[in-house]
Parts: C-alpha cells; sequence; structure tokens
C-alpha cells in the first residue's frame, strides 16, 4: 500500500500539503504506473475541499502532493479518501479533538482558534465555542498531542476526568455574577428616585454591579495579560464601552450593559447545554459495568476490563454493555438508541447486539467482538465529536465577514469619536456616547453564534436518530440536494441474492453445475457468489477445494477444480479473454438478463497439468436475483414528496436486472452494467445539473460517494469502513432513516440562513438607530443580547425535529 511521504510539510497558496508516496516506477510498469498515477489524480482532485493535486517525480519514485482545505475536507476525512484510492497517510499526521471549558463567548473561541494556528507543527485548528471543542490537526514530527493537551489545558482541565459540580453555584456561577449585578442595578436604580440617599452611595451600588458584571470578561482578559497576550475583542469592547458610559456620568446605563451582556452570555451556555447534552447523552447509553461469565461463574466487572472473546450475560430489561454476537438465548432487542430503529429486532444465536441496545424479555449470553474503544457506539461518540468542530460553509463565511466587519466598525467607531466633534455636529460627550453605543449595536454575536449553534444541535439530533452527519459542511450540502444516486445491490435490495435458475448444458446435470460453481465461488465475498456457495450447501452437496482462486474485477473468478481449469463469471469474462462462446450459452444468458436475472457462466477449460480439453467445456448458465428491501419502495416515494425529483438506481448488474428492481421499486431511471469507475463517471455527469447525494454502502462504492457532494452508507452500526468512508452514515441496515437525514439537514440549512438574516438584520438595524441617536447603550445591548438568544433558541428547535412521515 501506499504510505505518505518523508518530505517536509509545505505551506503553499493551494492551502495545507500533504504528500502521497506511490510505489517504485519500475521501467518494465512504467504504463501501468502512469495509468495508476492519473486515477489518483482524478479522485483526488474532483474531490470537494481539495485545491490542487499534482506527481513529483524523482529518481525511481514518485509522490502525489495533495493540497486541501481543513475547513471543508479534515484530515480524516483526507485518510478516508487516501484509503479510498489505494494509498495511506502514516502516523506522521494526526489529528485530536479535545474538550475545553472555559472560552467564554464566541469571540474568545475564535481568539483561541487563531492561538492554536500559530503553535509550531499545528497546520489546521478549528474552535468550535457551541460545542466547547477544539480540533487540531498537527505534524508529530514538530509537536505532540500532549503539548497541544497542555495548551488547551491553560484555559480549562482539557482530557482531564473532572468531578461533576454539585452546588448551584458551582454550576451557574457565570449566571448567579449576572444576577447579583442585576440586583445591585436595581438597588441602584431605586437609589436614584430617592433623595435621602447620596449620590456616593448610588455611584458605589453601580460600580458594584459593574464588578460583578465584568467579571468574567476582565477575568479572561487579565488571564490573557498573564500569558503575554493581548485581544482587543468584542467582550472587551463592551467593558470599555461600559467604563466610557461611567465617565459620562451615565453609570445607570453602563451597569445595564454589563448586566445584560452577562445574563445574555449565562443564558448562552444554558441554553447550547442542551444541545452539548444531547451529544454527551450518547455516552451514558453503555453501562460501565458487564456480567462476565468466567471459569464458570458470573461476576460484575468494570466496562474496561471486558476483553475481546469474553461471554456477557445480559439480564431482560437490561442495556447491552457490549458489541457481539450473541451465543445462547432469544430475546427482542431495540436498537434505536444506536440504528434508529422503531421496532425492537429479533435476536438469536449468531445475531449481532450492539452496546447501548436494551434487551427485551429474554436472557442472553453475548461473545465480546469489540472492547472499549472499539464498539460501534464509541466509534459513533468519536465521529460526532469530530463532526462538531468542522465549520459549515455559512459558518465559514460568518468568519470571513467578521474578520472585515469587526476592524471596520473599531475604524468607524474611532471616527465617530473624532469627527463630528471637530465638525461641530455633535458635542464630544454626545460623540463620545453614541460612539460607545455603536460598539454595542456592531457587536456580531448573534451572527457569530447562529451557524455552530444549528449545526450542533441538527448533528445531535440527527445522531440520536441513528444518522450520524460528519460535519456542518455535509448538514448544510444534503439539505441543498435535489438528485439521489443508489446503489441497488445491498443498498436498494438486500444484498444477499439467492439461485432462482440452473440452466445446465446437454449432458450435465444441475448438481455438477451448482457443485463446479461453488468450488471457486466460495473464495469470493461476492454477494452473487454466496447466493451460488448457500444454493450448494442447502442441496447437500459436497463441494471439492479450489486451488490458485483469483478474482478477475467485475468480471469473475478462476480457479483450479481437481486438476481441470475453471471460470465462473459474466460473459464479459470471456469476452475479454477472445474465447468463443456457444451459442447455446449466449441465448440461455440472453433469456435469463431479460428475466431480470444476473448471470454467471461456468466454463471447464483446461487440465492444469497437461493442458488437455475437458470432454464437456461449457456446463452451463447460473441465475441470480436479489430482492428489494421491503419499504423501498415507500421510502423513495416519501423522498419524493419531500422534493426530491430525480432518483437514478445505479448497478453493475445488467439491464434486465436492474430494470426488473427498479419497476418494483418504482424508479424510472437506471444505469446498469457498470463497473465502480463508470459509476463515478455517472455521478459526475449527474453532478452537472446540481449536487448529487450517492448512497452506497460505504465500501465497494467508495470512489462513487468520495465524488458525489454527500457520501451516504447504509448499514454504519456494523461497518467500520461505513463509518470512516462516507459523509452521512445510516446507522440502521435500510433506507427508512434516509428521508429523515435529508430532512433534517433541509431543516437546519433553513435554520441557518433564518439566523444569518435575523443576525444582520438586527445589525444594521441597531447600528443606524444609534447613530441617529434613536437608541442608547441600554436599549442597544437588550437587543443585541435579546437576538443572540432568539438565534440561539431557534437553532435548538432541531432538537425537537421528527420524521417528515412514515414510508409505506
Amino acid at each position: 500500500m501506499n504510505r505518505l511521504g518523508s518530505e517536509p510539510v509545505r505551506h503553499e497558496p493551494h492551502g495545507p500539503v500533504i504528500q502521497l508516496e506511490l510505489p517504485l516506477l519500475l521501467p518494465e510498469a512504467v504504463g501501468d504506473q502512469d495509468v495508476c498515477i492519473a486515477r489518483l489524480l482524478r479522485l483526488m482532485q474532483r474531490r470537494r475541499g481539495v485545491r490542487h493535486a499534482h506527481v513529483e517525480r524523482t529518481t525511481g519514485s514518485a509522490a502525489l502532493c495533495l493540497h486541501y482545505d481543513p475547513e471543508v475536507l479534515p484530515l480524516d476525512q483526507v485518510e478516508a479518501l487516501a484509503r479510498a484510492a489505494g494509498t495511506a497517510i502514516t502516523a506522521r499526521f494526526g489529528h485530536v479533538v479535545l474538550p475545553f471549558q472555559s472560552v467564554g463567548s464566541e469571540d474568545s473561541g475564535r481568539r483561541f482558534e487563531m492561538e492554536l494556528r500559530t503553535m509550531p507543527g499545528v497546520r489546521a485548528a478549528s474552535v468550535n465555542f457551541a460545542a466547547q471543542l477544539a480540533r487540531v490537526e498537527f505534524d508529530r514530527r514538530r509537536v505532540d498531542e500532549q503539548r497541544i493537551a497542555r495548551s488547551l489545558s491553560e484555559r480549562a482541565a482539557a482530557r482531564r476526568p473532572t468531578i461533576p459540580p454539585r452546588s448551584w453555584y458551582a454550576r451557574n456561577r457565570a449566571l448567579a455574577w449576572s444576577l447579583t449585578s442585576g440586583v445591585f442595578l436595581l438597588l441602584g436604580a431605586v437609589a436614584t428616585r430617592l433623595e435621602e440617599v447620596p449620590a456616593l452611595a448610588v455611584t458605589a451600588l453601580f460600580a458594584v454591579a459593574y464588578v460583578f458584571g465584568a467579571r468574567d470578561n476582565v477575568g479572561h482578559f487579565i488571564a490573557d495579560l498573564r500569558r503575554g497576550r493581548f485581544h482587543f475583542n468584542i467582550d472587551l469592547l463592551m467593558v470599555v464601552a461600559a467604563v466610557g458610559a461611567a465617565l459620562l456620568g451615565e453609570w445607570f446605563e453602563g451597569a445595564l450593559l454589563l448586566f445584560l451582556f452577562s445574563l445574555g452570555h449565562a443564558l448562552e451556555h444554558y441554553a447550547l447545554g442542551r444541545a452539548r447534552h444531547a451529544i454527551a447523552a450518547l455516552a451514558e447509553l453503555a453501562p460501565q459495568t458487564a456480567r462476565v461469565v468466567r471459569d464458570g461463574t458470573e461476576a460484575i466487572v468494570p466496562i474496561v476490563e471486558v476483553q475481546r472473546g469474553d461471554r456477557v450475560v445480559v439480564w431482560p430489561a437490561e442495556r447491552i454493555p457490549v458489541d457481539g454476537i450473541v451465543r445462547e438465548g432469544h430475546s427482542g432487542v431495540n436498537q434505536a438508541p444506536i440504528t434508529g430503529e422503531s421496532v425492537p429486532v429479533d435476536k438469536a444465536a449468531d445475531d449481532t447486539v450492539f452496546a447501548g441496545s436494551v434487551n427485551g424479555e429474554g436472557a442472553l449470553v453475548v461473545e465480546v467482538t469489540a472492547a472499549v474503544g472499539d464498539r460501534t457506539l464509541d466509534r459513533v461518540i468519536k465521529l460526532v465529536s469530530e463532526a462538531q468542530t468542522q465549520k459549515a460553509p455559512t459558518q465559514q463565511f460568518t468568519d470571513r465577514f467578521a474578520r472585515i466587519f469587526v476592524p471596520a466598525v473599531l475604524v468607524a467607531d474611532a471616527l465617530l469619536i473624532v469627527v463630528p466633534p471637530l465638525l461641530g455636529v455633535w458635542t464630544w460627550s454626545e460623540s463620545f456616547y453614541r460612539a460607545m453605543a455603536l460598539l454595542v449595536a456592531a457587536s456580531p454575536c448573534a451572527l457569530a453564534l447562529g451557524t455552530p449553534a444549528a449545526v450542533l444541535s441538527g448533528i445531535a439530533q440527527a445522531a440520536r436518530n441513528g444518522v450520524l452527519i460528519k460535519g456542518g459542511a455535509h448538514l448544510e450540502s444534503l439539505g441543498a440536494v435535489h438528485t439521489l444516486a443508489l446503489d441497488k445491490t445491498g443498498t436498494i435490495t438486500l444484498g444477499e441474492p439467492c439461485v432462482t435458475d440452473l440452466r445446465p448444458a446437454t449432458g450435465v446435470s444441475e448438481e455438477l453445475l451448482l457443485q463446479t460453481a461453488a468450488s471457486i465461488e466460495r473464495r469470493s465475498q461476492h454477494p452473487l457468489a454466496r447466493a451460488v456457495v448457500r444454493e450448494a450447501e442447502a442441496r447437500a452437496l459436497a463441494v471439492p477445494a479450489a486451488d490458485d482462486a483469483t478474482a478477475v474485477t467485475g468480471r469473475g473468478m478462476r480457479g483450479v477444480v481437481e486438476g481441470v481449469r475453471v471460470e465462473v463469471g459474466r460473459l464479459l469474462l470471456f469476452d475479454d479473454a477472445q474465447v468463443a462462446v456457444p451459442d447455446t450459452i449466449r441465448d440461455a444468458v440472453s433469456t435469463l438478463e431479460r428475466a431480470g436475472r444476473s448471470t454467471l457462466v461456468v466454463r471447464r477449460a483446461e487440465a492444469a497439468s497437461t493442458g488437455v480439453a475437458p470432454e464437456i467445456e461449457w456446463l452451463g448458465v447460473i441465475g441470480v436475483a436479489d430482492q428489494p428491501r421491503p419499504g423501498a419502495r415507500g421510502t423513495l416515494a416519501l423522498l419524493r414528496r419531500m422534493g426530491i425529483q430525480r432518483i437514478v438506481m445505479l448497478t453493475g448488474d445488467n439491464a434486465g436486472a436492474g430494470n426488473a428492481v427498479a419497476a418494483q421499486i418504482g424508479v424510472t431511471e437506471v444505469h446498469a452494467g457498470l463497473l465502480a469507475a463508470d459509476k463515478v463517471s455517472v455521478i459526475q455527469e449527474l453532478a452537472k445539473r446540481g449536487p448529487v447525494a450517492m448512497v452506497g454502502d460505504g465500501v465497494n462504492d467508495a470512489p462513487a460517494l468520495a465524488h458525489a457532494a454527500v457520501g451516504v452508507a447504509m448499514g454504519g452500526a456494523g461497518s467500520a469502513a461505513a463509518l470512516e468512508t462516507a459523509d452521512v452514515a445510516l446507522m440502521g441496515d435500510d433506507l427508512s432513516r434516509l428521508p429523515f437525514a435529508i430532512g433534517i439537514s433541509r431543516a437546519a440549512r433553513r435554520v441557518i440562513r433564518q439566523n444569518v438574516a435575523i443576525s444582520l438584520a438586527v445589525i444594521a438595524s441597531l447600528v443606524v438607530a444609534t447613530l441617529v441617536g434613536a437608541l442608547g447603550i441600554g436599549p442597544a445591548v437588550a437587543l443585541h443580547e435579546g437576538s443572540t438568544l432568539v438565534v440561539v433558541a431557534n437553532a435548538l428547535r432541531l432538537l425537537s425535529y421528527r420524521s417528515p412521515g412514515r414510508a409505506r
């Protein structure tokens, strides 16, 4: 397998660079190597997020240099893309997602992100204030994970277990400070109406309100100074505006500003905590202990001590603590927390169960197949955490907007303080007051929070319903899709075809035809091969072992059975080798394919040792058919009602088999006879008319999934490859969750656009109102914080999103 190069990483105008070494260019295979390199370049260059891909050649070798945008294509997805292309990234480059707790605002989060990006060896960093997570991609030659964790621990005890705070004050300290500020603000406002209260006492009350209202912001500012850093951010601007109001004698307005600003932040933290808890609750699904059978006795042990191969007893109504295979017992298991299936699934011997599922009425003995850290639930939690740190396109836009807008506001504010008094338009005090009000009005807090809050809520609700969406970019992209391409085998159909027809040649028995084919096919994992083997086993046939069995990609299998060379596969297997196929065989193939069958032709070539042809060369044709999944037709009908305008089926089978299945599920557009590269070409052609979502199994369809605007893999609960490869994974092995995935993506897309519109409209309105003197500092901060809470509350609506309807 290809490996990442050892050359230094360069940061060029195209973006961060990863260098993938290709195999040595052997003189006798230069042509084949060039074809391989060209395929890799095509695969890489067409992937969204890849800015540029090119080959650098040196003596005896070549390296593929990949320039990518880490905001669109994080390193873990680059790794998945590399694997799909037949390459790999070594341990030199890594990424880590770490929690933090003490970044007090979205502005502090942006500042913290910039600090991480400037660390030596850090290639990219993304901080999600809403999720309280930081993602860092780094070069292990220059920095290690421990150093990055130490940097985060300066702000909070990152990656260290913490004892949950028990007291109300410990859990709600920021809210307590804000409410205290409000109490002294109220006392000061009352005191101003009482003539017997000295002015100094009134000022003291407002000063105490200042202290508690600004305590959080000033605390972060002092901490930055202690680290030798100074950042003039939005939080500090609010304190400056309040101090400016005090200098003008407007103590009440300054105290009101700090109270409302601190209260708004406290409520934002509380509201966003709901979304964060929705994801954190996933980790609580699996029990912390397991009942393990060791030396013939049951013992309750910590889950971290349970090892692969152990046998775990699960009593009725208990949560299953491990991924494993049922060895004893029978029960209905509620897999909704993992797969989103609404109905319990019957489990018996040899069936798979997942940690976090709820056992039904019967006891089960489960053999552990995955220890803690490797369970499906663990992988989902890890990938969801990483997904939260990937910024949506709208968030990238708002970040770029803020980087330009905030400095422009500061310049405008400075001019507002100086120019009007010099021109005699306003007095110095009036000009200064309006400048302070402008700082409040133009603060883009709602704009910064609206998108990440929606992404966090959307991803959390999707994960709770058996859909894993791996980042804000994919959440938005899936919501914009109006064309679906679905692979047939294993996606639309059950993926377990059965033998329907045996057409032996003259003088050949059905048993010999099936027996010979099964000898070769049991070395293959292809669904058609498994169908042949199952049929032979069902007939209790003695299947001889095959030697030298090799697969011919997209064509079939070759091997040696009892000393005779045997070939089993599509007609293309023989046409490519220019082998003359009898008309009787071709007629049988045509008849079966018109009936919607996939066909396997079985041929005995010659004796492996003597090269003598057998008496009967062509044994016959086997017809195999797959069945659509129950409910597939209803699911696709629901998708059409939701606005999916074009549904296309892709299959490597013949047109007859494809059309037969399409007719059963109501699909009218079928592309048949496709190899993996052909599926990519179809996706690219469909994409010319708009974004396309490709739905497949996440393994055989990896190239097509990578080229679609959104790749959706089914059966993520049972496949680590599906979780890694796809942009979106349906944890259940059926299509029923697809309408939910598209529906919540569209809802999130609407919420994001609503939040951006609300934020910009409020900023524009407040800026105009403060400039003309219609609003002072107090009303401006009230509306400012109010708009921030509105966009957060709007985003949290996604936590109650339900499926658009049931497929019937």
